[in-house]
């Protein structure tokens, strides 16, 4: 496979997507990205786009908060994607990388006279965490920023040094990943993943208002477990206590699908082991993303193929 972007309004081979040394978003953090999986499906010899649109839609809207203009509508870019893994022959589980960014090679810290680009990669992504066996969480000494501080809803790329410091800290201390509170001392979220607990038989996960992102996945496994289970999910705070009395803990993201937490603070979660329902969803999660579930293939965007009834369709770029 021979990889390949979109830089500079045109498809490049993935080792010529080069930016300059000035580059504003390089200095500033003056981006927004997402990350995209596209599942491949042996069995149908096709390749899967999971929620493709949803996730341009928030690119596009974080971009505002840094006035980006994105120079493409929703469609547009996913119609890309569709082209770049066709032009990498990918025929395994890819990870799409689109940054919408201050491509002026320009100091000052501003957001304001800058120009802006995007531009789109793909590449291999193996398993995030081990979602088979379950793992071990800590709570994190570093805590989200306040909205009013720099906004946790927009996946921006500056943000992110406060989730590398807390993933960092967890594995230099023996856990596979955090757990970061509010300044509230409210439970936000992982470094990278939404947080679900389950008690009594409910679903409980953090609000917006304490910090999250508002997760594609999290979205998903929201409608699964009610559509499917007739479980319904608690949006509130959730206090650092609740984490060591839950009877099961599951992340949620693009990279960790959905990964079972055994430990936390070396306290195990329950029996230690993953969680019925834990499982109930990570089965139903699986087959939705990889197009198995026909009643969910409208969330699945075929690269390979001409569209199954019920899947979106991709008009071209101009």
């Amino acid at each position: 496979m021979l990889s390949h972007a979109f830089f500079k309004k045109k498809f490049v081979l993935l080792k010529e997507a080069k930016i300059g040394i000035l580059t504003h978003a390089l200095h500033y953090g003056t981006a927004c990205f997402e990350g995209i999986r596209a599942n491949w499906n042996s069995q149908e010899k096709q390749l899967y786009i999971f929620r493709c649109q949803e996730h341009y839609a928030r690119l596009v809207n974080n971009c505002k908060m840094l006035k980006i203009n994105v120079p493409y509508s929703v469609d547009e870019l996913c119609h890309l994607s569709v082209e770049l893994l066709r032009k990498s022959e990918c025929k395994e589980d890819m990870y799409i990388r689109p940054l919408a960014y201050k491509s002026s090679e320009a100091l000052g810290v501003r957001l304001h006279g800058l120009e802006d680009d995007i531009f789109i990669a793909v590449t291999t992504f193996g398993p995030y965490l081990d979602a088979t066996n379950g793992i071990k969480c800590c709570v994190s000494s570093w805590i989200r920023p306040d909205d009013n501080m720099i906004p946790a809803r927009g996946k921006i790329t500056g943000i992110y040094v406060n989730n590398a410091l807390a993933k960092t800290e967890a594995i230099e201390n023996g856990f596979n990943e955090a757990i970061m509170l509010t300044s509230d001392s409210y439970v936000s979220e992982g470094s990278g993943e939404n947080i679900f607990l389950v008690t009594d038989g409910k679903l409980v996960t953090p609000s917006c208002y304490d910090r999250i992102l508002m997760g594609i996945t999290r979205d998903a496994v929201i409608k699964l477990a009610k559509n499917e289970l007739g479980i319904e999910t608690i949006e509130r705070h959730i206090d650092r206590s609740e984490l060591y009395l839950a009877d099961e803990v599951f992340l949620t993201g693009t990279a960790a699908h959905v990964t079972p937490v055994v430990e936390i603070d070396h306290r195990k979660v329950a029996d230690g082991k993953i969680g019925k329902l834990t499982k109930k969803l990570q089965k139903l999660y699986s087959d939705v993303e990889f197009g198995r579930n026909r009643k969910y293939l409208h969330w699945c965007t075929p690269v390979y193929t001409k569209p199954t009834r019920g899947a979106k369709t991709r008009p071209r770029t101009r």
